[in-house]
């Protein structure tokens, strides 16, 4: 009998700790949003079946009513696409200012969603692009945008009014270095 208390306590030890260190799929446990530019990723399969996907790319992170640019890598359980058109997806921090978890749909499956944590290089501009070509901007222009567009991802204004392919303005080249 006591041993079997053992083992049944043993147990609800285990799936208790499985089910803190699960990650919320509730898009509402995700406040701040992440729009990607571009990515690059090498996928790895194991007989036909996805195993892991890595990559690197850049981004915009909605957060405080604001963006700014992210260089990331990342380690996923499957593929990660670049958002469509202002199409954010919801994150929230890890390790502030490192270390990003986001929720991304599970592609052809609706309702469906899975996490990745992608490691970031958190910009002091925002990433803009205009005609094809990346560039950047002060956080302040971008933002300055947002509010005569009234775009604001975080709140759920996922479509700036007037809409166009990129913020207005002189968007310079994205820099080459870190």
């Amino acid at each position: 009998m006591r041993l079997t208390r053992l083992c049944l306590a043993a147990a609800a030890l285990v799936f208790s700790a499985a089910a803190v260190h699960a990650e919320s799929k509730n898009i509402a446990d995700y406040p701040l949003r992440l729009h990607i530019f571009n990515h690059s990723q090498t996928t790895f399969y194991h007989r036909d079946v996805i195993d892991e996907t890595k990559g690197e790319g850049r981004a915009n992170l909605f957060e405080n009513g604001e963006a700014r640019g992210v260089d990331f890598s990342y380690e996923c359980s499957e593929k990660v696409k670049a958002s469509f058109g202002f199409e954010t997806y919801p994150a929230r921090w890890k390790k502030p200012g490192r270390e990003l978890t986001v929720l991304f749909p599970v592609f052809g499956k609706a309702g469906n969603f899975f996490t990745c944590t992608i490691k970031t290089d958190v910009k002091d501009f925002a990433y803009v692009a205009h005609d094809g070509r990346m560039g950047y901007e002060p956080v302040d222009a971008f933002k300055h945008w947002m509010v005569m567009h009234n775009y604001d991802p975080e709140h759920g204004k996922d479509l700036p009014t007037k809409a166009e392919t990129a913020p207005p303005g002189d968007a310079q080249p994205a820099p080459t270095h870190n």
